[in-house]
């Protein structure tokens, strides 16, 4: 793959940059665990609404839904500049990038004309209700039912580590609808509604201040059954297809963040003193510096060879789980080697606005959230190795 850029790609980047450099927000100057503030989750959808207007949002959808139609490397672009405009994030990231595409490929023309419009436009919020207590990796052997009666759906069970579910209006929910069928059937995919009575939410506050992730109940909810997302009892390939586009970032905005969080730590570390001079003077510290340097590199070449496959395929394959995989555990351990060369003003949250102290703490969840490391590995081994699968 060609990565340079061709005249059209150049004028897309130059107008985006042009755009940015216009619209993009001063810097939110509030603490980096913000979640729960009311006033920055509207600063947050004041800023979707913004790109929405400016035809920014979704830009890879098709145009007849809203979107730009864009090429991958577009797409890529995209990614680039939003990081390096350091612009806030995009509230409504689980619609665009994960529910929208799935209700584009598999929803009816009425479900199309009903959400599509509302999740560019950052209006209406989505979460993905997926994993469960006792079915988190392995995600069809969920157990959260939904009984049908007439023309609605009851649904009873639980889902956990459901990110934005304290903002959402709406949930990509897997339920359970035949009993009786194999693992992997039975399983239906409904759009239900977050205010219908008889669904709960509990924040999961984490050790990093976030509480983004949360436990949702649903106690004898009512769901329409013309919410189905696909075929009833073959929501295992609504969920394949919700998960592939989840998957498809193929790291090019992660790779600017962490370019200019390894910048940060270079600069930091020729002002942080170990043993009497700069941290930067200390072969160790040299060492460590390089090794993440280093590895950043991989990331780089390593997401341009997916993007070329990427390009050759039109569709999403392994090679997003081998980059989440990657990037993932590499963060963990940059991270870890802030810590090692900043000693405790990394545990301090007055320092650089406790950027380390957060960024270290949040880590953690990296080798979990999108596919755990353990799942990223089986599907590596099976889907690009060719290995047997392990029973």
């Amino acid at each position: 793959m060609d990565l340079n850029l061709n005249p059209n790609e150049q004028r897309f980047r130059d107008e985006f940059r042009a755009w940015l450099e216009t619209n993009v927000p001063e810097e939110w100057k509030g603490n980096t665990n913000a979640e729960d503030r009311e006033d920055y989750i509207e600063y947050l959808r004041d800023w979707q609404r913004k790109l929405y207007q400016g035809g920014w949002a979704g830009i890879s959808w098709p145009k007849e839904y809203g979107g730009r139609g864009a090429t991958l490397m577009e797409q890529a672009i995209f990614q680039e500049e939003l990081a390096r405009a350091r612009a806030p994030q995009l509230i409504g990231t689980i619609g665009l990038s994960l529910v929208g595409p799935t209700i584009i490929a598999m929803g009816t023309e009425e479900q199309k004309s009903r959400y599509l419009s509302k999740i560019l436009s950052g209006e209406e919020i989505w979460c993905q209700g997926f994993s469960e207590p006792n079915a988190g990796s392995d995600l069809a052997a969920l157990g959260t039912k939904a009984v049908r009666d007439g023309e609605v759906f009851i649904v009873n069970g639980q889902k956990i580590w459901t990110s934005f579910a304290q903002l959402a209006d709406w949930c990509l929910l897997l339920v359970r609808t035949d009993a009786e069928a194999p693992k992997h059937k039975g399983i239906t995919c409904l759009l239900a509604n977050m205010r219908s009575e008889g669904v709960a939410v509990r924040p999961l506050r984490q050790m990093s201040g976030d509480s983004g992730f949360n436990e949702v109940f649903f106690s004898n909810v009512s769901v329409p059954t013309t919410q189905v997302l696909g075929e009833i009892n073959r929501g295992w390939t609504t969920a394949i297809t919700a998960l592939m586009n989840e998957r498809a970032n193929l790291g090019t905005g992660v790779l600017v963040i962490f370019e200019r969080n390894l910048e940060a730590l270079i600069a930091r570390s020729r002002t942080v003193e170990r043993n009497g001079r700069p941290a930067s003077e200390d072969p160790i510290v040299r060492q460590k510096l390089a090794q993440a340097y280093l590895e950043l590199e991989i990331l780089r070449l390593n997401t341009n060879r997916a993007l070329t496959s990427l390009s050759k395929t039109g569709t999403p394959g392994p090679e997003g789980s081998t980059l989440k995989l990657y990037w993932s555990e590499m963060n963990q351990r940059t991270q870890q080697t802030a810590q090692e060369i900043l000693g405790p003003y990394g545990q301090l949250k007055d320092f650089d606005n406790g950027m380390w102290e957060y960024s270290y703490l949040r880590a953690r969840g990296n080798t979990i959230e999108a596919g755990t490391s353990e799942i990223q590995r089986n599907i590596v081994a099976e889907r690009v190795l060719g290995l047997p699968k392990s029973y």
